[in-house]
């Protein structure tokens, strides 16, 4: 292992790509189009990120639920505060949209005004009925005035579901086909067939409606995340070929770059494609990434070539040196970057798993690209003319060089000070972190539709949904006159909560049978007494067909039940106290020798999906830092190098996790995720700057001092260049209408910034500061990784060969 990244294995590899361009060149043509041929099993993902493990027990819970009840996510709400509402037109068109909107195929269910029926008791046999609530269009406005008075104090059954007592708003309740709701049908329907419904409907009765319900915000948000991709596509690859340009004022150098990590990204939707991965807001910004990281690559290998040229103006031993030199210490940094993303593959969360694997799979597969395509173009260019290398000399670099090397030669005591200030700030902010796990955290602010979730959450206490299942352990136990009545009192703790609805379950269905028994009295919206329960229900229990409300609320064998409320946005801590605070009083209600309860719902699992993701941040995060550490280990053979090399990357995590407590940034799915790729990305620079340093010891005879200034005046040029084109290119996500991805960017981007200065001014300082040590160990005399330089006759020999 250790004989395979030796200059000759490099030299050798340069000789094959060189001798072999037009054969690779196909080669590459032929893989592309045939990703290409992957692209149509790319799909878009309808469901909510679930990151925890298919065995999990929340997973497993909520799993119960849908066997007993099927999808809970089916409901898409229509509403109007318009005061111009209850008049005869405006009245009729609301009721008419109702009964068009019956009309769509994928459509099981609509509860609205239109077609709204009250339960009415029926005599020989005894039994209770559904009747219009309307029979025929309002004409006048006393009409509607009656209506209006009817529905708003005799029909409180209808509370939370078709109006808002407190404000008078009304709302038309959407049932949708359960086997679309997480299908490619879901959002047919909603794009093609509802949305162009509602908006004729809104112009042409110049009415203000609202319309929400998970459905639907779960289409528009997927839809903007889909629309996304081509922008930070086409950002991602503007800003940083603007940047390209502008360090190395050459066209061909920008064009075959971005043809590079154009071909990268192309590969990337292969790799999804071929692996038949949904695309989700995580592998979404992972063609972007590949941008991202590509460009660094080829700004390391072109910036070397043009310094080979500058210097001897041989093509041919230019083009080697690329290959053999910066070739072996881009492939330990695109591993050590691929190593951060390939941590989550251990993770337990499908997502994450998913996510990890196809970032890792393109980090290395856009190396082998850009080590393949940039070395063959230029074989078949032109020298480089004198423009395009005055880059090389740009005085303001040269200043900046210099200021560097100043600072680490006079002033290390600085340096560490600064560093350890920072390290204390940070950690005062670190404890300032929140954590949030709510499911619209991340959604664009700005849309209409985020404006309508505040709506509905002022107007009807919640859109996300809350389940709460009741095992009664015994058939038929639901209806049960003690469980009805603890269910009633578990209810009246869901309405003491401000953040979550009425509630709704067979306990609201009972109240509302012994209502319609006694004429629909709404005094009488109660539960039946002892004495009463029993004919009452016997009427309830002859109710048939679709309209039996029971069969929404309890299973077939009436041993389940559920009761179902929606939350506000809440934050994490929030979610947790309301289900610690329900849970341990159903204690006190539902003996647990007699009942089972479970809180569910895809609110909750969200939140539990980031409690877990926080946890696996920690595993995936410390693993990326061991294998980093065992690689260093491994190319070393020295624990202090170990530690030189992880202190400079652990400062500039810590800093940016201070940053985000103070700043008010919370830890949820997006920004951890930050941590990983920064990580993986910043410790580029590290090896970068260790591979120059063992070169620059061989050449100085172990004088470490010396070889320390030599890597600094080396490299500092193309970490400064890299580092710009990562600031810029992670900024690109900023621009995104998503809070998380925006986060994403801003935090990577500040993270890099602080990693390249950290590389630059703390890591040369360590190395000096350990000076002594280090020589007197020799503990770099013979590292398992060679990256030094061959000897002459070799070089010699092998550009001889190549330019034959």
């Amino acid at each position: 292992m250790a004989k395979l990244f030796t200059y000759g294995f490099w030299n050798t590899l340069a000789g094959i790509i060189l001798r072999n361009r037009l054969a690779i060149i196909i080669g590459i043509i032929i893989v592309t189009v045939l990703f290409g041929f992957q692209w149509k099993n790319m799909r878009f993902s309808f469901t909510e990120a679930n990151l925890l493990p298919d065995d999990h027990p929340v997973n497993q819970e909520y799993q119960e639920f849908l066997d007993h009840f099927g999808e809970e996510g089916n409901l898409i709400v229509i509403a109007t505060n318009d005061p111009d509402l209850f008049t005869p037109e405006k009245f009729n068109a609301w009721n008419k949209l109702a009964d068009t909107l019956q009309q769509f195929d994928q459509v099981e269910q609509v509860i609205g005004l239109g077609n709204l029926k009250t339960l009415e008791k029926k005599e020989n046999p005894g039994r209770f009925e559904f009747t219009p609530f309307l029979t025929k269009p309002l004409k006048t406005q006393k009409q509607v005035d009656s209506i209006k008075k009817v529905l708003f104090e005799n029909l409180p059954f209808y509370k939370g579901l078709v109006y808002s007592k407190n404000t008078k708003t009304v709302q038309t309740a959407l049932y949708i086909d359960k086997a679309i709701v997480n299908k490619k049908g879901r959002r047919d329907f909603i794009v093609n067939k509802l949305q162009p419904t509602l908006e004729k409907f809104r112009n042409s009765n110049d009415l203000e409606i609202h319309v929400s319900g998970m459905p639907y915000i779960r289409t528009l948000n997927a839809q903007n995340i889909i629309d996304e991709i081509g922008i930070f596509v086409l950002l991602a690859l503007l800003v940083t070929s603007v940047i390209f340009f502008f360090f190395f004022r050459s066209f061909r150098a920008t064009f075959i770059s971005l043809l590079t990590v154009i071909i990268g990204v192309m590969w990337s939707f292969g790799v999804i494609g071929l692996l038949n991965y949904e695309i989700t807001v995580l592998t979404a910004i992972i063609p972007p990434l590949i941008i991202v990281i590509g460009i660094p690559n080829c700004i390391f290998l072109i910036n070397k070539y043009q310094q080979e040229i500058k210097n001897h103006g041989n093509k041919a031993k230019s083009l080697q040196r690329v290959i053999a030199k910066i070739g072996n210490a881009t492939l330990m940094t695109n591993v050590t970057t691929a190593s951060g993303f390939a941590t989550f593959i251990l993770t337990e969360s499908k997502l994450l798993k998913e996510f990890g694997l196809v970032a890792s799979i393109n980090i290395i597969a856009i190396f082998i690209l850009s080590l393949l395509i940039i070395p063959i173009a230029y074989s078949y260019m032109q020298h480089p003319k004198p423009k395009h290398l005055k880059h090389l000399g740009k005085t303001w670099l040269d200043s900046f060089v210099r200021w560097m090397e100043q600072k680490v030669r006079f002033h290390r005591i600085t340096i560490y000070l600064t560093s350890v200030g920072l390290l204390i700030v940070s950690i005062i902010g670190i404890y300032q972190i929140k954590v949030s796990g709510s499911i619209l955290d991340d959604m664009p602010k700005n849309t209409t539709f985020f404006k309508d979730i505040r709506f509905f959450e002022e107007e009807f206490d919640g859109i996300l949904p809350l389940e709460i299942m009741v095992d009664t352990k015994r058939k038929k136990g639901v209806l049960k006159s003690a469980t009805l009545k603890r269910m009633e009192q578990f209810q009246e703790l869901i309405i003491d909560e401000e953040k979550l609805s009425d509630p709704l379950s067979v306990v609201n269905v009972v109240k509302y049978s012994k209502q319609a028994y006694f004429n629909g009295n709404p005094k009488y919206y109660q539960l039946p007494k002892s004495n009463e329960q029993n004919f009452i229900l016997s009427y309830a229990k002859n109710m048939k067909g679709t309209d039996n409300l029971l069969n929404a609320y309890v299973d077939s064998t009436g041993q389940y039940a559920r009761i179902t409320t929606f939350m506000k946005e809440v934050t994490t801590a929030e979610i947790e106290r309301i289900e610690a605070n329900l849970l341990e009083k159903t204690e006190k209600i539902f003996p647990k020798e007699r009942y089972t309860i479970s809180l569910t719902g895809k609110a909750l699992i969200f939140q539990k999906g980031t409690d877990y993701l926080i946890k696996n941040l920690i595993v995936s995060l410390s693993l990326a830092i061991l294998l980093i550490a065992l690689f260093m280990a491994w190319m070393f053979r020295s624990f202090r190098m170990i530690l030189i090399s992880i202190i400079p990357n652990l400062l500039p995590l810590l800093v940016t996790a201070g940053m985000m407590g103070f700043v008010g940034i919370p830890i949820k799915p997006s920004t951890i995720l930050v941590f990983s790729i920064a990580f993986g990305i910043s410790v580029d620079d590290t090896i970068h700057f260790l591979a120059k340093y063992r070169q620059e010891l061989k050449a100085n005879h172990w004088k470490i001092r010396r070889s320390v200034y030599a890597a600094l005046r080396e490299t500092a040029v193309s970490m400064f260049y890299t580092s710009i084109v990562l600031f810029f290119g992670f900024s690109v996500f900023m621009t995104s209408s998503f809070g998380g991805t925006v986060a994403l960017g801003g935090l990577v981007s500040a993270t890099l910034l602080f990693a390249m200065l950290s590389n630059l001014l703390l890591l040369p300082s360590l190395l000096l500061s350990l000076e002594r040590s280090i020589a007197n160990k020799r503990v770099l005399r013979e590292p398992s990784l060679k990256i030094i330089e061959p000897k002459d006759d070799e070089i010699e020999e092998a550009e001889n060969d190549i330019s034959t």
